[in-house]
């Protein structure tokens, strides 16, 4: 693939490309979504709610330390892209190796650190006994698949910023059906409980690695990955990491609060513990819908404002604003109306779908405030304005996530105070982020620190 051979990004029609690019990544997503989804379902029904609630338990914790790591990740996509944009061979070249080098000390990082402590962590958040054991193993075995994930994450991330969603979408589809199978087999067939299901998982990030890394290895000679040439440049890693480092911080700290409601939601039991679980997965194809609408404006706002086409890059932000929207919207609305049979697919115990639905009620109505986030926070990391969109979702979600548990929860202690902290805080940080995007003079901001053509 030549350098930014997808043109349509910075040239054609916006709405069409935004779909022919948006839609690899959403199904992409959904097939990603499927490794963990399909763990739920083949626990939930053949193993039983202990273990269930023991993948459940471990998810806040893999989140944790993966988020921050792959925030980091996230500004060598940006960069990459700023450089398609502005079609800079070395830029890209270089780009690319400091980012591979990148994956490869964060995966190493993330599996120490995360089959070490994964106990400890487990124990802090109470994780309930009944549990325990279980969830420690699907911690450590799932942690050992980091650098497999970390590789894969970032090789599909230069894909993208290159313009190229389609080929990581085959690729997860082709590592689901692996996961499916191996799932299957070690669950059901074999009788391995949650072990088998976490080997699944991490055999399945293992061939997406090698696949997204067979590609690089085969791109044209100004987009191919060299394995002599995978080291750090000094000046692209620092952009790498002003831009990733503010992201992670917010990955961390969004993955931090969710720990703290984890925690909460673990103190009303094993049978609240399955059920907050089997609400995640039903209500998986929201954040699908919501990270490929992030995907695409990051993408599109740095190629555009690489190539200093500010204008193009403002109505993508629309078309991507508006697309959110209506899929965000009719996705809430089939998930309130049907979200009994969809909670059956990951439990037949009656209490934990009772349960299940209780929580569902009381936020899925409003699933569509995080599409503006997504777009508006997107749009600024796309030209390298990070701190800012960092900053407001540390204090609007995390913070006041944070604050409305240990406070209000505190006080009224009910599954249904506990929900209503995900609307207040993404109806807060939405209000904040149309200010500053539309009021904060962000873009030319950034125009003049870098030293661009101004906008016409």
């Amino acid at each position: 693939m030549a350098v930014n051979s997808n043109r349509g990004i910075t040239e054609g029609v916006i709405w069409k490309q935004i779909l022919l690019f948006f839609f690899p990544i959403l199904f992409g997503s959904f097939f990603q979504q499927m490794y963990n989804t399909v763990d739920t379902i083949i626990v939930g029904r053949f193993v039983g709610t202990a273990a269930l609630a023991a993948v459940g338990a471990s998810g806040p914790i893999l989140s944790l330390i993966n988020g921050f790591f792959l925030g980091v990740s996230s500004g060598a996509t940006v960069i990459l892209s700023q450089y398609c944009g502005a079609s800079d061979r070395e830029g890209i070249s270089k780009a690319l190796h400091t980012a591979v080098a990148l994956a490869v000390a964060l995966g190493l990082l993330i599996m120490t650190i995360g089959m070490v402590m994964a106990p400890a962590i487990l124990r802090l958040i109470g994780t309930p006994e009944g549990c325990m054991d279980e969830a420690v193993i699907y911690c450590r075995i799932m942690f050992g698949g980091a650098l497999a994930s970390m590789l894969y994450n970032m090789g599909s991330g230069i894909l993208r910023a290159m313009g190229d969603s389609r080929r990581p979408m085959i690729f997860l589809i082709i590592c689901c059906a692996v996961n499916i199978g191996a799932d299957l087999l070690f669950v059901w067939g074999l009788n391995m409980g949650v072990t088998g299901a976490a080997v699944a998982t991490v055999l399945a990030q293992v061939i997406s690695a090698v696949l997204v890394l067979r590609t690089l290895l085969k791109q044209p000679e100004e987009a191919r990955l060299e394995l002599k040439k995978i080291r750090f440049h000094g000046k692209i890693l620092r952009s790498i990491l002003q831009i990733g480092i503010p992201a992670g911080i917010q990955f961390m700290m969004f993955d931090l609060s969710n720990l703290i409601v984890q925690s909460s939601i673990n103190s009303f039991g094993e049978a609240a513990v399955a059920a907050w679980v089997a609400y995640g997965k039903a209500d998986g194809i929201t954040w699908m819908l919501s990270g490929a609408i992030g995907v695409s404006v990051t993408t599109f706002a740095g190629q555009n404002f690489g190539a200093q086409k500010y204008d193009r890059m403002r109505r993508a932000v629309w078309i991507c604003l508006a697309l959110g929207t209506i899929m965000g919207g009719g996705m809430a609305l089939l998930e309130y109306f049907f979200r009994e049979p969809l909670l059956g697919l990951f439990t037949t115990d009656r209490e934990v779908i009772a349960i299940g639905s209780r929580m569902m009620a009381q936020i899925v109505l409003f699933n569509v405030m995080f599409m503006p986030i997504e777009t508006f926070g997107g749009a600024m990391r796309g030209t390298g304005y990070a701190l800012v969109p960092t900053a407001i979702m540390l204090v609007c979600v995390c913070l006041a996530r944070v604050l409305w548990v240990t406070i209000v929860v505190s006080q009224i202690h009910t599954i249904e105070m506990l929900c209503l902290a995900y609307p207040v805080t993404w109806t807060l940080c939405t209000l904040v982020f149309a200010i500053v995007y539309f009021r904060g003079g962000w873009l030319n901001r950034r125009i003049n620190a870098l030293g661009l053509e101004p906008e016409k």
